[in-house]
């Protein structure tokens, strides 16, 4: 569980831990990566004899402590098979998303759209005290309503309005994982016009708080945009 592919091939192919695997064993990387670099090492490692699969997990440090992460699994079914009692160590749901790689698609997919409503989230907090509501209330009214999404139930209070920013998932990694997403629209000639958006838009606030800013801090970001040049 690495934080991009090039560190994970870097690993497996430089730094020469694949070789070292015997035949029949399995590599499961658990990393948020590409999913199209994701299938070089997939065929070194099967040429010796042995399978990769790509499980990433999506659910925090939160549900990372209670086992209740949501796993993504990518590769040979046999495989994830034989491995699903470990990963029922990390998480209580698994999900076979299909071939190599497609994990890492789905979770770059998943963090898009988490990416997304994050940032629409705090946007609507910001306008809204700017007019004079509450945020707290706001966020009580959103998780009542169809505005309600991972954002309002698990982080406003939590980690933003409490002024902790301390969730555990840095800015830098949701530019990453959201810039995957991006990349593979382009890489499947899909027009995602708002996926690129909302890279360009995490951008800013990295170059703004810094790539070890809680992604959390978001709100911060926003309060700062609110402040200033509303088209900045």
């Amino acid at each position: 569980m690495l934080p991009d592919g090039e560190i994970v091939r870097n690993v497996l192919l430089d730094a020469g831990a694949a070789a070292g695997l015997p035949k029949g064993a399995i590599d499961l990387d658990m990393s948020s990566s590409d999913p199209v670099g994701t299938r070089a090492p997939g065929e070194v490692l099967s040429a010796q004899g042995v399978t990769l699969v790509d499980a990433p997990v999506s659910g925090g440090v939160a549900r990372a402590k209670t086992a209740q992460l949501s796993v993504m699994a990518g590769g040979d079914a046999a495989a994830i098979e034989r491995l699903r009692p470990m990963l029922l160590n990390m998480g209580n749901r698994i999900f076979l998303t299909g071939p190599l790689g497609s994990g890492h698609a789905m979770k770059a997919l998943n963090n898009y759209v988490s990416a997304a409503g994050l940032a629409a989230v705090c946007e609507a907090l910001v306008v809204g005290r700017a007019f004079g509501l509450d945020a707290a209330a706001m966020n009580e009214v959103l998780n009542a309503s169809t505005g309600r999404n991972n954002t309002t139930e698990v982080k406003v209070k939590q980690f933003m309005l409490s002024g902790a920013f301390d969730s555990g998932f840095s800015a830098g990694l949701m530019v990453k994982d959201v810039g995957i997403a991006a990349e593979l629209a382009r890489a499947m000639g899909v027009a995602a016009p708002f996926a690129h958006d909302c890279v360009a838009v995490w951008q800013k606030m990295v170059v703004a708080l810094g790539a070890g800013a809680d992604h959390t801090e978001f709100f911060r970001f926003g309060e700062r945009r609110g402040s200033t040049n509303p088209a900045d």
